[in-house]
């Protein structure tokens, strides 16, 4: 049987390059240059003109600065990537519908949180680590403004999600069970990462949840995104049982005021708005804690 999540990445790559994508890949490199590398760089370049805010949450500092999962954080677009390989060698042609439709919904992802990047962007505080190759890229080409909601978070929970959508289009959900499961617990453990590497707060995964079941209902719905909250931590042993159940009680609580807040119109985008406004700008936090 084909593997899901053990291949290559460069051959992942190449088998992608090969399939008849090239409008599909064009559109989502677009999105990615503007939606994440533009909008960021802008506001680096030209501070004042960018309202940023504060996301940290008291809770994250109970959650311990580890290193050894950077691997795991950068895994995040070749995770996707492997996924998608994986349809096209094993099933050729009769996969490409399903690629052609992922790869435009990736593109798709990065200008929905564009809606939100555009008004507001969001940093937490990172410790300035260079230990190791992984934190020396993402302290020089990320400056660390996209933080709600979390594209990382966002991109592996589509992964997951269509992968068994997919699998089970073609036949062969059942064969491939283990492998469905494999690829939710890689996605898990990338949103895991995102904490335990300093590049989001909690807060920063209830707003990608509930981003998720906003762009697609039926796709990630609420009982989903309750299932992965619960599924966070399972195996965290350097975070205390009570705190692990306090973060996980924080994330769906949080999600589900944003749902709730959704409800009283004003668009998706409304509920996060406010969120950041009340969270402050960076600048608001910075005199405050001068005073």
């Amino acid at each position: 049987m084909a593997s899901i999540l053990k291949r290559g990445f460069i051959g992942s790559m190449f088998a992608l390059m090969r399939r008849p994508f090239w409008p599909e890949h064009f559109a989502m490199i677009k999105s990615i240059i503007y939606n994440f590398f533009y909008l960021q760089y802008r506001a680096r370049l030209f501070p004042k003109k960018a309202k940023i805010s504060w996301v940290d949450h008291p809770l994250d500092d109970k959650i311990p600065f580890t290193p050894s999962w950077i691997n795991i954080y950068m895994d995040f677009s070749p995770f996707w990537i492997r996924t998608q390989a994986f349809l096209a060698k094993t099933f050729g042609k009769a996969a490409d519908p399903y690629i052609n439709s992922f790869v435009r919904g990736i593109g798709e992802l990065y200008s929905f949180a564009g809606l939100i990047y555009k008004r507001n962007l969001s940093t937490t505080r990172r410790p300035l680590y260079l230990g190791k190759p992984g934190f020396v890229s993402i302290h020089l080409f990320d400056p660390h403004l996209m933080c709600i909601p979390s594209l990382h978070v966002m991109v592996v929970i589509m992964t997951y999600r269509k992968i068994k959508y997919v699998l089970a289009c073609l036949g062969v959900e059942k064969e491939y069970a283990g492998q469905i499961e494999d690829v939710r617990r890689h996605a898990l453990d990338i949103t895991e990462s995102i904490l335990f590497v300093k590049q989001h707060s909690i807060n920063c995964i209830a707003a990608a949840l509930y981003a998720m079941t906003c762009y697609d209902e039926q796709l990630f719905p609420v009982s989903e995104a309750m299932d992965f909250t619960n599924a966070l931590f399972i195996k965290c042993e350097s975070i205390p049982a009570e705190t692990r159940a306090a973060i996980k009680k924080h994330i769906f609580d949080l999600y589900l005021s944003f749902l709730d807040a959704r409800s009283g119109g004003g668009g998706w985008e409304r509920p996060l708005l406010d969120f950041l406004s009340a969270a402050g700008t960076k600048s608001q936090v910075q005199a405050d804690s001068c005073t």
